[in-house]
């Protein structure tokens, strides 16, 4: 009935058009594609010319660089320290934000962008938020020593990450009133970056990672707020674009308590307690039905671990001295089958199982006691590297909808690591051949295990 009543509508509507002389003739199956957007006429948009994918390629250049020039960051630097080995200018502390400043001054001087200041902030502080989050979680996991060597927190480079969500805040605000708005941006974001290494504060590596970050950061700010306004008032949002195709593809931020079910540090006596930690990171999946789909996740967690007494063999306590070990982190990320079922419109089941990679930050071993000479009363006397390993996860969630593009979601992931780390010891040890062959070629294998609890901001596409 519904097809007959389209066909009647479409001829009467055709029959005006010659009624009234109109030069320009419409073909019937040209307007019946226009109307239904399931019509097989539909051109379907090349994978590579994609919205999405095109705005993906800057990120993944910026990573991409990140990674190639990891290797060369020391003598990246020493063309520095060649030729501006003095240099302290701190402008980069303010250029960052100029920006964001840009796009507050235009709208309070009458210039239209694409949104009003209320829409345009919502979307501004979810980009901030996940910037936040993104770089904090890295740098306390990845503990980088910065090149002047004053923190271990060197990647990725902050200030780098907050001028280009600023600057891409300007491109998306203002790009398409003029092109030279997104060029004044991101050419102060690149001015900020390059101040970052001037200053002897990050190395190349860390700027690149940083700028990509803030990239996708205001991509995924703006796309959340997109399904809260239900894609009204930014039309050009390029996430915003994508279709739905009625089943649940999503994509999530998370951020969750870890608990841990066994001792990280067991098999090395450096940990006797199971930890309690922190996850954040991202989760997404492209469904074939609506049951089933293909997932994946990039999580980042951090464990501390509790400081052990020094004893010897017969049990008697060494002083007032401790073992102190920093944090365990966990860079991971998998790929893996999702299922999907529905109570209602409002509630959602999710089940899923993955397999994929992780790679565990490299930390530090101390000995602290009120009478070592150094600072903070502590003596490094090793180092730990865990090699990189398969990581194992399955979960379930629960989603409340708040409308069809939009939910809440409460999470539950199990992780299961079989690590395999090697300690090297002070260069004190290495002085003794005996205690070098016997002590740097330590190695323990661990089983890390952990449940993660959590809140998931879920939208759907």
């Amino acid at each position: 009935m519904k097809k007959i009543a389209l066909a009647s509508g479409i001829l009467l509507h055709l029959y005006s058009y010659k009624a009234q002389d109109t030069v320009q003739s419409r073909n019937l199956q040209q307007d019946i594609a226009l109307i239904n957007t399931n019509s097989p006429l539909k051109e379907s948009t090349p994978f590579f010319k994609k919205d999405w994918v095109k705005k993906s390629v800057a990120p993944a250049i910026l990573f991409t660089a990140a990674a190639a020039t990891w290797g060369e960051k020391e003598n990246i630097r020493e063309v520095r320290n060649r030729y501006l080995p003095n240099f302290k200018v701190k402008y980069d502390d303010y250029l960052q934000y100029a920006p964001a400043v840009a796009v507050y001054g235009l709208k309070l001087g009458g210039v239209k962008g694409r949104n009003n200041v209320g829409r345009a902030t919502l979307s501004y502080g979810a980009s901030l938020l996940i910037m936040g989050i993104l770089v904090n979680s890295i740098k306390y996991t990845a503990k980088v020593e910065r090149p002047d060597g004053s923190k271990n927190n060197a990647f990725p480079s902050g200030h780098a990450a907050m001028a280009f969500t600023n600057a891409s805040f300007l491109h998306k605000e203002y790009g398409m009133v003029n092109p030279a708005y997104s060029i004044a941006g991101y050419g102060s974001a690149a001015i900020t970056g390059l101040g970052r290494n001037l200053n002897n504060r990050h190395w190349v590596p860390d700027i690149l990672a940083g700028a990509g970050i803030g990239i996708i950061s205001t991509e995924l700010g703006y796309f959340f707020i997109d399904k809260i306004y239900k894609n009204k008032g930014d039309n050009l949002s390029v996430l915003s674009r994508i279709q739905g195709n009625d089943y649940p593809s999503f994509l999530a931020l998370k951020m969750g308590t870890a608990l841990g079910t066994t001792n990280f540090l067991k098999e090395s006596e450096l940990d006797d307690k199971k930890q309690t930690g922190f996850e954040g990171g991202l989760e997404g999946a492209y469904f074939f039905s609506k049951k089933w789909g293909v997932g994946a996740d990039i999580t980042f967690s951090s464990f501390p671990i509790k400081s052990q007494r020094i004893t010897f063999d017969d049990g008697q306590d060494f002083g007032e001295h401790e073992i102190k070990t920093q944090s365990m982190g966990f860079l991971a990320t998998g790929i893996g089958p999702y299922f999907s079922h529905e109570f209602s419109d409002k509630w959602q089941l999710m089940l899923k199982v993955t397999g994929g990679y992780s790679a565990t930050a490299s930390g530090k071993v101390f000995v602290k006691g009120d009478n070592i000479d150094a600072p903070n009363h502590e003596l490094q006397i090793a180092r730990y590297k865990p090699k990189p390993a398969f990581r194992w996860n399955t979960g379930a969630s629960m989603t409340y909808k708040f409308n069809p593009g939009l939910g809440l979601t409460f999470y539950t992931d199990y992780n299961l690591i079989n690590s395999t780390i090697r300690y090297h010891f002070s260069d004190d040890i290495k002085e003794s051949a005996e205690l070098d062959q016997e002590l740097n070629n330590l190695i323990a294998k661990e089983k890390i295990s952990y449940i993660t609890l959590g809140l998931r901001l879920t939208a759907f596409f």
